[in-house]
């Protein structure tokens, strides 16, 4: 499926929302204590979940042994 047919298809979803990223997630995701990953995509993911205070769904192993956010899968 293309990117933008699946962006679509996922934006009417109910239980989905696209979060814009700010400035308070850009400056966190540069300075996340003790992040492994040099990944942008990585730290900006952790960034926005530590902003919005959400538990972050990955199955992502890198990702879910960063101690200072909440993680399920």
């Amino acid at each position: 499926m293309p990117v933008e047919d699946w962006i679509a298809a996922s934006q009417n979803l109910p239980f989905v929302q696209f979060i814009p990223i700010d400035n308070r997630i850009a400056l966190q995701s540069v300075n996340l204590t003790g992040m492994v990953s040099e990944d942008p995509a990585d730290r900006i993911i952790i960034a926005t979940a530590m902003v919005l205070g959400a538990t972050l769904v990955t199955k992502d192993q890198k990702l879910r042994n960063y101690p200072y956010v909440k993680t399920l899968w």
